[in-house]
Parts: structure tokens; sequence; C-alpha cells
């Protein structure tokens, strides 16, 4: 008789029981039934034994166990994402600005390309490194999920600790141009695709409107005598190193970033979509929202709306240009139905209140700020 540990020990001789079982169960006719799972517990518990669940059903309870170590790991991935994202993003501003002023460089440039593009950096890796996955949902998602968050979640913020008004003729110029850009965008969602020609065209009208803030923006500075700062050169080295270090950190958290929302996505149940809408957009939207909370900080809640408007400009006509060039996006229905037709009415109150009111109160912060949250709350019950 094979041998059977006692029960108090929690041990079940099982496996040896259920070899033997399955040998004779071989030298039995085909027409013997074979003894039923209720039968076999009966039998362990007649004989002292414990039959566990987890022995008797060893890859359920194995593939439960990889479930919750996936799901962690795909919350990692996503939280280092962030991470990485964020230092790399800084690492390559610092060694951008330090490589532009050893060439000489003026800060007036440095500002209207290097930062600008800098901070842009994390969503521009992330939609490009979705598109050359097969993923275009997360790209476009981040896109349009990172304007809506400039618009409500940082412009609500921007608004709560600095309300202010009295905009410039360039944030007036600036905001139609970010509504011309949002409304090219509803156009490519409404032929389902944004082909590289599409995409070329974009990017040649960001470089029209850079070219044009840079003589605008210059042309002021000389009539204000000049603005050009100057600052003590780093070593080129320490340019280089920076330089290196952010794009490697850029790319490595774009990989684990996609890679995590994309996992997360599909154990939510939810679309890619709605997951580059809402987690990949916030994380990827970090620097303009550090950028806009210490202007407003700061008393100069100008500076947040222009980053905010820019940002804006730059997701569009820069970061799916570029995403397009390297690779064609299909737009899924839902975007032309309900996401960029909904950035875009968001666009026009935006600008109506910057131009008609010309005033950004707390109010309409606090407004602002609990319309993000319902459109959050309703990617994952309405839309998901």
């Amino acid at each position: 008789m094979l041998f059977s540990p006692p029960a108090r020990f929690g041990v079940s001789a099982f496996p040896c029981r259920r070899f033997a079982r399955s040998s004779a169960a071989r030298k039995r006719k085909s027409d013997d039934p074979a003894p039923r799972p209720a039968a076999r517990r009966r039998q362990a518990a007649l004989h002292g034994r414990i039959a566990l669940p987890i022995l008797a059903r060893p890859r359920k309870g194995l593939g439960g166990k990889q479930g919750k170590c996936s799901s962690v790991r795909d919350i990692v991935f996503v939280i280092v994402g962030f991470i990485l994202l964020f230092g790399g993003g800084e690492l390559l501003v610092r060694g951008a600005v330090s490589a532009a002023r050893r060439f000489g460089v003026t800060e007036l440039v440095i500002g209207l390309t290097v930062v600008g593009f800098g901070t842009s950096m994390p969503e521009l890796l992330v939609s490009v490194e979705a598109a050359l996955k097969g993923r275009p949902e997360i790209a476009i998602g981040n896109v349009v999920g990172s304007n809506m968050a400039n618009l409500l979640l940082i412009g609500g913020v921007t608004a709560v600790l600095a309300p202010s008004g009295g905009w410039g003729a360039d944030v007036r110029r600036d905001v139609l141009l970010m509504l011309i850009a949002t409304a090219l965008l509803l156009l490519a969602a409404a032929f389902g695709v944004l082909p590289t020609w599409g995409g070329l065209l974009l990017v040649l009208f960001l470089v029209a409107y850079l070219y044009a803030h840079y003589r605008a923006s210059r042309n002021g500075g000389e009539a204000d005598g000049g603005s050009v700062v100057v600052a003590p050169k780093k070593p080129a080295w320490l340019a280089a190193t920076l330089l290196a270090a952010g794009l490697a950190l850029l790319f490595v958290g774009a990989d684990l970033l996609v890679e995590g929302a994309s996992a997360i996505a599909l154990a939510l149940g939810v679309s890619e979509a709605v997951v580059g809408l809402s987690i990949v957009a916030i994380g990827t939207s970090l620097p303009e929202l550090a950028t806009s909370v210490v202007a407003a900080w700061r008393g100069r809640a100008g500076v947040a709306i222009g980053n905010i408007v820019g940002s804006n400009i730059f997701n569009i006509l820069g970061i799916l240009g570029v995403t397009a060039l390297v690779a064609p996006l299909p737009i899924s229905e839902r975007f032309w139905q309900v996401d960029v037709p909904l950035v875009l009415a968001i666009s026009l109150a935006f600008a109506a209140m910057l131009v008609l009111r010309d005033r950004l109160g707390r109010t309409t912060g606090f407004v602002m700020l609990a319309a993000y949250v319902a459109y959050t709350i309703g990617l994952y019950t309405v839309a998901g």
C-alpha cells in the first residue's frame, strides 16, 4: 500500500496516488467507468488525506499567480517608464541647452526650439514607439489625451493657482493656430488614416510656425534692445553625456510605457485607445504640468498659458507629423466620433475664454478640473 502522511502535516500523497490510478486506469477495460472527482475527494477524506484544490488543478492556480505577477510587472513598467521619461527629458533639455550655448545660439532660439522640443520628447518617443509596434491607438490616444490634459487639467491648475488675464497678441495668434491644427486632426480622423504625406504637411506647418514665431519674437527683442543672456559654457563632454543619457532614458522609458500600457489595457478589458487617452497621456504630460505649475506659482500665468497652447500645437503638428513619417497611422472610429470632436470643442471654449473674456478665473479653473475628472471617468465607464 502507498505511504500516506498524517493529515496533521497538511500534505497529501496525491502525486503518488495519481500515478498509481493512471497506471491502473490503463489496465482497466474501456467500459469500466473511472472514479469521479467527488468520489476521489471522499476517498481521500476517508484515508485521512487532504486533497488541496491547487494540487488537483495546478495549471489554474499557477496561471492565477502568473496573472497577478504579470499585472504587478505591467504597473511597474508604466511607473518606471514615466520616471525614465521625466528624467530623460530633463537631461536632454539640459544637454541641448549646453550644446546650443557652445554654438552661440541665443536664449530666444533655445526657448522656441530646444526646450519646447525637449519637454515634448516623451510624447514623441511614446507615439513613435507605439506606431512601430503596431499600436496606433496608443500613439494617437497619447496626443489627443495630452491635448485634453493640457487644456482642462493643466489649464485648470493654472487658473486655480494664478487667476489672471490680459493676454497679448501672440497668445491670440497661437490659439488660432491651435484651432487650425485640431481641425486638421479632425479631418484626418474623418478619413480614417494619417498617411505619410499628411505627416510631412504637418511637419512643414510646424516649421513655418516656428520660423514665424522666431521672427516675430526676434523683432520684438531687437526693439527692446536685445535679450540675449550670456551664461557660462559647460564642457563639451558634459553636454554630450547629458544628451546621450537623456536619449537613452527616453527610449527605454518609452518602450516600458508602451508595453505596460498595452498589457494593462488587456487586463482591464478596455481598448488601448482608452489607456492612451488617460494613463499614457497624463504621464507624458508631466513636463508640461511641472512647467505650468511653477510658472503659475511664480505669478507668470502668461508663460503657463503659452506653454499649454504651444504644447497642443506641437503635439499635433510635430508629434503626429513625425510619427506618420515613420509609419502611416490608421485612426479608429472612436477618435472621429468622440475624442477629437471633444478636444476641438474644448479648444474652442478655451480660445473663447482667452480671446473674448480675456481672463481665466479661479472658479473657471475648478470647473475645468471637474470636467477633466468627468472625462476620465467616462473613458472607463462609457467609452471603454
